[in-house]
């Protein structure tokens, strides 16, 4: 089935430079597609093997191996060199580090100069959504934000995604030209906020349906948690002021679909192993990341609690993830809870 991404409202042309902050296999694979679609792209990084094997053999070996990256990407290990004449810039850090980022990018920003955030998540302690931190952080900054159901490997490989990004219309019409090809469809929306939290929400919920699957709970179970799940995060968008139709889109529904039906999401797989009886301890010992959704599920409930939003079934990984109940206990507590109607 074809894609097919909203009319540009704007006459102003793509961005002729970008730079992109972060060289995982996100910010890599954003870098392809900006430079594929005929952008001249610096790429930083922290990692000086990363810079050279990219500029030596046009790969990241480290994070995204097997994908060959265009000649228009410069690989870079100081971030004035990346930033200093971009005309927008893609932030990958998570987002329990974007603050942090941000803060060392703050100098190199120019007022008025896209900060385009390309994570998900809710930060820890302060409860902010990452659009929250960027205006917290570099109220300079022109702020939007990039979300939507895709796997770094497919999007460097060229297999049709599809995704949201959100700023101020012309703005997020132009990020749209800029990244636009026929594999990879920005679609532009004016609503950060939802957009930022579709993307942090749906890791929490990937998490829960990895749980119901590792404890053999079955198909149905698992539907069922992806439906309620998906009810909590629009009780909650409502009171944010996120839109429905965000929620209901690329950003919210959709990536909660990939995130928690696949095992090659992070959140669903920590889930499914959570589910089977491992502990959280054991579960991030094998030297991979953490998934985002486990730092998310704490931040994401107490937000709710002050906007006076329930989400039961947050609540519940949240509590497996802290290690207050097991995988069972939270299944009981969500069984026993009182019929409503829907």
């Amino acid at each position: 089935m074809p894609l097919h991404s909203t009319k540009a409202g704007s006459a102003a042309g793509p961005y002729g430079r970008l730079a992109v902050i972060g060289a995982g296999a996100w910010g890599t694979a954003l870098a392809a597609v900006a430079a594929g679609s005929g952008a001249k792209v610096s790429l930083w990084a922290r990692e000086p093997d990363v810079v050279q094997s990219i500029a030596e053999k046009r790969e990241n070996v480290r994070f995204l191996p097997g994908a060959q990256l265009p000649a228009d990407i410069e690989p870079t290990l100081d971030m004035v060199r990346a930033t200093e004449a971009a005309d927008a810039i893609l932030l990958t850090s998570p987002a329990q580090h974007l603050r942090a980022m941000l803060l060392s990018l703050r100098p190199h920003v120019k007022p008025g100069m896209p900060l385009v955030i390309c994570a998900k998540g809710i930060e820890l302690g302060s409860g902010l959504l990452v659009t929250e931190i960027l205006q917290a952080v570099a109220p300079d900054a022109e702020p939007a934000v990039l979300s939507g159901p895709s796997f770094a490997r497919d999007v460097a490989n060229n297999l049709p995604t599809a995704v949201t990004i959100a700023a101020r219309p012309d703005i997020a019409s132009r990020l749209s030209l800029t990244l636009g090809r026929p594999e990879f469809r920005p679609y532009a929306s004016e609503d950060l906020v939802g957009v930022a939290l579709g993307g942090a929400a749906k890791n929490v919920y990937a998490i829960a349906c990895g749980m119901v699957a590792g404890a053999g709970l079955g198909e149905s179970a698992r539907a069922a948690t992806m439906s309620r799940g998906f009810a909590e995060l629009l009780r909650l968008g409502s009171a944010l002021g996120a839109r429905s139709e965000t929620l209901m889109g690329l950003s919210g529904l959709g990536d909660l679909v990939l995130t928690a039906t696949s095992k090659s999401s992070r959140n669903f797989a920590l889930g499914f192993t959570l589910g089977q009886g491992t502990s959280l301890a054991a579960a991030s010992a094998e030297g991979r990341p953490l998934a985002e959704g486990a730092a998310t599920a704490p931040a994401l409930v107490a937000r709710a609690k002050q906007h006076g939003v329930e989400l039961p079934i947050a609540e519940a990984v949240a509590d497996v993830l802290e290690g207050a109940l097991d995988v069972k206990g939270a299944v009981d507590r969500l069984l026993s809870r009182p019929l409503r109607p829907e």
